[in-house]
């Protein structure tokens, strides 16, 4: 028991039931018992001005409980307020490397303890976030609630034991090797193992026998066989007794039965071998890159409520400038323009469905998580895609991701997204005319912080292939040539790849977006969040899964994008072409 706290309360519960079947089990965070984590507002863990105080961690039969002191911070003390008025009665907890065994949860860490805001989301829910930087192969903001959904990637993570890798690398080791005989041997099953001895003993006991039988008329003639036959009437390979002798001898020169009994003429001897074997456990995914999409959706900011409205008052004009006085004259009122815009959530989906007897019959892995992570990943995906560039349906189709409702960061209005444009002209020479763009139009950008930039695979390349007179690279690495653009970092997206539009009659090129992703909202309600359904349906006998989310999108300060586009070359004007002879 702490002696010396502000509040207390439950940071989660166990034996908390997922939609999707998973349990939250009872010790899970039992590590952490005794543990000093950072107290933060709204899980805003990258602003060490969020950071409110700390909580102490104490590990209980239904879940951890947490003893919570404020700082002396103002904002500390603001929250104090909050929550000794009962504003504020929520707590949530960050948490990553969680660990799965079956459907079960064994095992996390809670890296901070939250406050959030009472109602916010008291359903509950996981929402899956990779932090820039971080290898971590699953962490989670776990709100404390009734229900809970948990998405988890099947990749190891970086704390495997030792041993397990030791492991690992012997067997890889052990592979390297050939094989022997009894290794061979030691790798079949009970029921191969009886097979072989049975043929082997059959050979050895009855070939001489076998001749006479095979010569005799009637029905019997193809009855007696065995693995060291063949159908041909004359004889052909078949072998002695001598020679089965020969064979065993040679296997234990050769290593290996299946080199012996080659050299020998036997055919499908490979039917006493062990099966193949998958070298995963579940079956992969031939899909784009997706590294893109990980660092977009932690990357947006995130706020409990979906309808989002953005006013401003602009005072850029002439009419908004301070005046000076005359004596005599009249004083005039300050006039300057407001802008509102409001933006609405829309629903997107992702649909799967499996037979029954499949998933039934399916024991190698747990075919329903692997389905589910799938659709999980897609659906990630097509918001990424559609926060970007919008996700590229003609506006008849009934797909089509409303892009009034999740505002594409590419075709924004240009109070919110500044166009740069360069001649679409050979390679290189479009290359140095990007990286001009993009340096340039920094002088309008308003957004937040040093922005990043998402661009193509070919443009990034065609950067640094650009050589000065002498033939030495311009720039070095990728790195280098985030500092020359004066952005964070350079991410390539796949989905990005030959992207046009028509603007006044014009055929344009997108090349790349410069934005800090905390510019663009991404809001939804309660129940609004990423859910997972399934249901039976008995006359098909079919297992149907359904995740979806409701939210909105859009950028919330203006001038905060830049977008970089090749326009065609203009074709030379007849005042322009040197006359002809």
């Amino acid at each position: 028991m702490v002696d010396n706290y502000d509040f207390s309360g439950w940071a989660t519960r166990a034996d908390v039931k997922c939609s999707d079947g998973r349990v939250i089990m009872k010790d899970a965070f039992k590590d952490d018992d005794g543990r000093k984590v950072p107290l933060v507002w709204n899980h805003q863990h990258k602003d060490p001005e969020e950071v409110l105080g700390h909580a102490i961690l104490e590990n209980r039969g239904d879940g951890v409980y947490a003893y919570c002191s404020f700082n002396d911070n103002p904002r500390s003390q603001k929250a104090k307020k909050l929550v000794e008025h009962g504003d504020i009665a929520s707590l949530s907890i960050y948490a990553n490397q969680l660990k799965q065994h079956g459907s079960c949860v064994m095992h996390g860490k809670i890296r901070e303890v939250s406050i959030v805001l009472a109602g916010a989301n008291p359903s509950a829910f996981i929402d899956n976030i990779v932090v820039h930087g971080e290898e971590l192969p699953d962490e989670a903001i776990i709100f404390n609630g009734k229900e809970i959904e948990l998405y988890h990637s099947e990749e190891p993570t970086a704390e495997e034991p030792k041993e397990q890798k030791k492991e690992e690398s012997e067997n890889m080791d052990d592979k390297k090797k050939e094989k022997t005989v009894q290794d061979v041997i030691d790798s079949m099953t009970e029921e191969q193992k009886n097979v072989m001895y049975a043929l082997v003993g059959q050979a050895l006991e009855d070939n001489g026998n076998d001749e006479n039988e095979n010569n005799n008329k009637g029905d019997n003639d193809n009855m007696k066989h065995n693995v060291f036959e063949n159908d041909e009437k004359n004889g052909d390979g078949v072998l002695s007794h001598a020679e089965q002798m020969e064979i065993l001898s040679d296997a234990k020169r050769y290593g290996s039965l299946k080199d012996a009994v080659l050299q020998h003429g036997i055919e499908n001897i490979d039917y006493l071998f062990p099966d193949a074997k998958n070298v995963t456990t579940t079956p992969g995914f031939i899909d784009r890159d997706q590294t893109w999409v990980t660092k977009v959706m932690a990357a947006v900011h995130k706020t409990p409520f979906s309808r989002i409205k953005s006013t401003f008052a602009n005072i850029t004009g002439d009419e908004a400038r301070a005046r000076g006085y005359t004596k005599g004259k009249k004083k005039l009122d300050e006039v300057f323009t407001l802008l509102k815009r409001t933006t609405d959530p829309t629903t997107v989906y992702k649909k799967q469905s499996l037979e029954r007897d499949d998933v039934v019959d399916i024991t190698d892995f747990d075919v329903v998580a692997w389905i589910k992570s799938e659709m999980r990943g897609k659906l990630d995906e097509e918001l990424a895609r559609a926060y970007l560039i919008g996700d590229g349906r003609s506006s008849s189709s009934n797909d089509k991701i409303d892009p009034l409702k999740i505002r594409p960061i590419w075709t924004d209005d240009e109070l919110y997204t500044i166009v740069a444009l360069v001649a679409a002209t050979e390679a290189e020479a479009r290359a140095k005319e990007f990286i001009k763009a993009c340096i340039k139009a920094r002088k309008n950008y308003k957004g937040s912080g040093n922005p990043s930039l998402y661009t193509t695979e070919d443009m990034v390349t065609d950067c640094l292939l650009l050589t000065d007179s002498t033939g030495r690279d311009l720039y070095e690495s990728i790195e280098k040539l985030a500092t020359k653009l004066r952005v964070k970092e350079i991410i390539t997206v796949p989905v990005m790849e030959n992207k046009k539009r028509t603007v006044d009659g014009k055929e344009r090129e997108l090349l790349g977006i410069i934005v800090n992703l905390t510019d663009y909202n991404v809001g939804a309600d309660k129940g609004g969040a990423v859910n997972m359904f399934d249901d039976f349906d008995i006359d098909y006998n079919q297992q149907k899964y359904l995740i979806e989310t409701r939210c909105s999108g859009a950028l919330i300060k203006p001038y905060s994008a830049i977008a970089i586009e090749a326009t065609a070359a203009s074709a030379p004007t007849p005042e322009e072409e040197e006359p002809t002879e």
